[in-house]
């Protein structure tokens, strides 16, 4: 007898179809926009110059012309791609040469280097974890860290974002559960760039016998005296076991890379799935990652990691002045503020937080809406986020488009959140 469920039911049935056939309607769907050049200060998008307030290029080096021309020089030696996996035939000296240096920058014994940053947290998690370990999450993490959690099948628990004494509770129950313990937690969180308290995390862990992983993604490049991320920035680079980062940030290139000890990236390479399964990087990102990671490595890194700070800080203060809400930048505990390339305005209301994106897109300004799951229910966010190749006066025009937003926006719709 044939079944009576239609599995395509659920795309059918989905309970955000409404809302998008409205925004859509509304011109007002923040999602899937066309750029029409590259992702600069200012790019074109959809037939307008728009200042770019978007992007997640921190440097800025997707249009540096040495990385560029490291694009150009591994495609014109290995051409458009490698058609196999690293495992087979796809691992080229570019890959080589790239994890050296990684595993150098970032301080570790060793590194590997994955197609996309979602296949690294997945292809990690998902070997080093089995059934009968604990995994322990924060609950601001990355979708690609959960994904890896759940194909690893060990058990998950999640605590409260950045509650240690959560975090604690967790660890005292992931005792009682028998098998090994990971603790993992983005260094920056993408949506709030927020830094998680590596310190008392790194203690708890020490305290507990459990191995830290700690997610770079949004930190590589901009955190550190080196530009090493959090776990540099906060002293614990000797107490964190793996560390993750994306080329696809501040290494204006697509990839992913673990690093860590020598014999457990041995045994990523041999046993990752996600890394066995799936095809190399084309020879382009590798030898644009490669770039971007050697300027990075050098004075002018230190330069730029400075700029995109003191832009981000300058963006901050501009729009608390016009009486925007913002996420709490992270305070240290003798009252240092660490201040990330990303700098989130809280709206709160879903439709609010579309709305306000098409008053400021309208202006010329674009910028990223997340609403839930991204972000817990009933707090959406304009996630607006800086590059060192931004100028104030670049940041000053996209502040007045804040400015006659808020106004428009606010007539018709009622006020926004307010600044503390």
């Amino acid at each position: 007898m044939p079944t009576t469920i239609d599995v395509f039911a659920k795309a059918r049935q989905f309970e955000r179809l409404e809302q998008l056939k409205m925004a859509r309607e509304l011109d007002a769907l923040p999602y899937f926009r066309v750029l029409e050049g590259p992702t600069l200060p200012v790019v074109e998008m959809e037939g307008k110059a728009r200042i770019m307030l978007g992007s997640n290029n921190y440097l800025g080096l997707t249009g540096d012309e040495r990385v560029k021309q490291g694009a150009l020089d591994a495609l014109n030696r290995y051409g458009t791609g490698l058609t196999g996996s690293r495992f087979l035939n796809g691992t080229i000296g570019l890959h080589l040469e790239l994890e050296r240096e990684l595993a150098e920058w970032i301080g570790t014994e060793a590194a590997l280097v994955f197609t996309t940053g979602h296949q690294a947290n997945v292809g990690a998690l998902g070997t080093i974890l089995a059934p009968g370990d604990t995994v322990i999450a924060d609950s601001g993490d990355h979708a690609s860290i959960l994904d890896g959690c759940i194909l690893s099948r060990a058990k998950l628990r999640a605590f409260r974002h950045n509650r240690i004494d959560l975090l604690e509770r967790r660890l005292e129950q992931a005792q009682a559960d028998g098998g090994g313990i990971l603790v993992v937690v983005d260094g920056v969180f993408s949506m709030e760039g927020d830094v998680a308290p590596l310190p008392e995390i790194a203690e708890l862990c020490s305290r507990f016998g459990a191995r830290l992983m700690v997610d770079e993604a949004h930190a590589l490049g901009v955190l550190g005296a080196r530009g090493a991320g959090s776990s540099e920035l906060l002293g614990v680079e000797d107490r964190v076991d793996l560390r993750m980062a994306t080329f696809s940030k501040s290494l204006a290139s697509c990839g992913g890379v673990i690093a860590g000890p020598a014999d457990v990236i041995e045994f990523l390479r041999i046993q990752s799935r996600p890394f066995i399964f799936t095809a190399s990087a084309v020879p382009a990102a590798v030898g644009a990652a490669l770039a971007a990671v050697k300027i990075c490595r050098s004075d002018e890194g230190r330069a730029l990691f400075a700029k995109v700070l003191d832009n981000a800080d300058y963006l901050q203060r501009g729009l608390r002045a016009l009486g925007f809400k913002l996420v709490e930048p992270t305070r240290l505990a003798d009252g240092t503020e660490i201040v990330t390339p990303v700098v989130p305005v809280v709206v709160g209301d879903d439709w609010k937080a579309v709305f306000l994106w098409k008053a400021l897109y309208e202006a010329g300004v674009f910028v990223n809406v997340a609403i839930h799951p991204a972000v817990p229910p009933g707090g959406a966010l304009l996630r607006t986020s800086v590059m060192a190749t931004h100028d104030h006066a670049t940041l000053d025009r996209a502040l007045d488009a804040f400015a006659t937003a808020k106004r428009t926006f606010e007539a018709e719709h009622g006020p926004l959140p307010a600044a503390d």
